[in-house]
């Protein structure tokens, strides 16, 4: 059970943090962090989350990761499953208290057919600059199986462990660096969906793109990384 507490609490840490961020931070006008911000936000929520839960649960907070590790032989089948609702309640949760945060301001209304509402990801008119639905689906699927086989690389048993979570961090800065203007960015199903469940529209039907994108991308970073790059004497 601490590992499925861990991921709760992971998973948490990085909606509300970078979830967060983009809701209230990013648009002040003059002293906004803006996307350079938000996807900061969104690597250090991971690194931060990594060192303080990954020695418990190894730190997934995204079932995309969680599919990843499954495919490469590092997590057990019987383990996926709790491993997922873990991820998506803490996402569900975080999201939740951002809601209740966010009706105490001047804006209390969520416009679901502006891009970006409620820091939720879309494509076509819910992009945040207007990219079609097959960019959406190539960037979410490549950047999501990168960011698969950079875990899988830093925290392999070779690796230098003591800096499995920066380079992770790192990571998904760059990710949210590349996509934050296509997508919103997500690499992450439970993000998405928790979002998505409170802006609601057109968001909950675009879902599918933010389920199978970065899941078909972990399943071939996953299959890549035993196959292809893993040293099997590790």
């Amino acid at each position: 059970m601490k590992n499925y507490f861990a991921e709760y609490f992971g998973t948490f840490w990085l909606v509300l943090g970078g979830c967060g961020s983009a809701l209230f931070a990013a648009g002040i006008p003059g002293v906004g962090i803006g996307f350079l911000g938000v996807a900061l936000a969104f690597g250090l929520t991971v690194l931060t989350g990594a060192y303080a839960l990954g020695p418990i649960s190894g730190g997934h907070f995204n079932p995309a990761v969680s599919i990843g590790m499954v495919v490469s032989g590092r997590l057990s089948y019987k383990e996926l499953l709790p491993y997922i609702c873990s991820q998506l309640l803490g996402a569900i949760t975080a999201a939740g208290v951002l809601y209740v945060v966010f009706l105490g301001g001047e804006t209390t209304v969520i416009d679901n057919n502006l891009p970006g509402a409620f820091a939720a990801n879309g494509y076509g008119d819910l992009s945040p600059t207007g990219f079609d639905v097959i960019s959406a689906f190539v960037i979410e699927l490549v950047l999501t199986a990168f960011f698969i086989i950079v875990i899988l690389g830093a925290t392999d048993k070779k690796a230098n462990s003591k800096f499995a979570g920066i380079a992770i961090g790192l990571c998904l800065t760059l990710i949210h660096l590349i996509s934050i203007p296509i997508t919103n960015t997500s690499v992450n199903p439970a993000r998405s969906i928790s979002q998505a469940i409170f802006v609601g529209g057109d968001y909950i039907f675009q879902l599918w793109l933010f389920i199978s994108a970065p899941i078909l991308g972990a399943v071939i970073a996953g299959v890549v990384w035993k196959y292809l790059l893993e040293d099997s004497k590790s």
